[in-house]
C-alpha cells in the first residue's frame, strides 16, 4: 500500500476530522472567552478589589541587567491565565452538561425482548410436558 493511500485512509477516518473541527472551534472559543475575561469580567472585578489590574502585578527580583528592565516575577499574568482557564473550563462544563442532557432525552425506552423463536417455543412445550408427568 502506498504512503499516499495510507495517509488518505488515515485522514478520512471520522475521528481525525472530528478532532480537527474540535481544535478549530476550540481555538475560536478560546479567543472569545479571553476577550470576555479581559474586556468584560476583569474591569468590574478590578474595580471591586480596588482598581487592581492583575496583569500589572509583579514582584521585582533584582536590579536591571545591563541597563535593561529589572528582573520581575509576573505573578499577575499567572493569575489572569488562571482566571481565563477557570472560565473556559466552566463554559466547557456547561456545554458538555447541556449535550449530555439532550442525549438523555433522546434515549428511547428499553426495547422489549424479541419474540421467542419456533425452536424456543417447542423446547418450552417439551419442558412443560416433562414437568407435567
Amino acid at each position: 500500500m502506498s504512503v499516499v493511500k495510507e495517509f488518505k485512509e488515515f485522514v478520512m477516518r471520522g475521528n481525525v476530522i472530528d478532532l480537527a473541527v474540535g481544535i478549530v472551534i476550540g481555538a475560536a472559543f478560546g479567543k472569545i472567552v479571553s476577550s470576555l475575561v479581559a474586556d468584560v469580567i476583569m474591569p468590574p472585578l478590578g474595580l471591586v478589589i480596588g482598581g487592581v489590574n492583575f496583569t500589572n502585578l509583579k514582584a521585582t527580583l533584582g536590579p536591571p541587567l545591563a541597563g535593561g528592565d529589572p528582573v520581575t516575577l509576573n505573578y499577575g499574568a499567572f493569575i489572569q491565565a488562571l482566571v481565563d482557564f477557570l472560565i473556559v473550563a466552566f463554559a466547557i462544563f456547561m456545554v458538555v452538561k447541556g449535550i449530555n442532557r439532550m442525549k438523555r432525552k433522546q434515549e428511547v425506552a428499553p426495547v422489549p425482548p424479541p419474540a421467542p423463536t419456533k425452536d424456543q417455543i417447542l423446547l418450552t412445550e417439551i419442558r412443560d410436558l416433562l414437568k407435567a408427568r
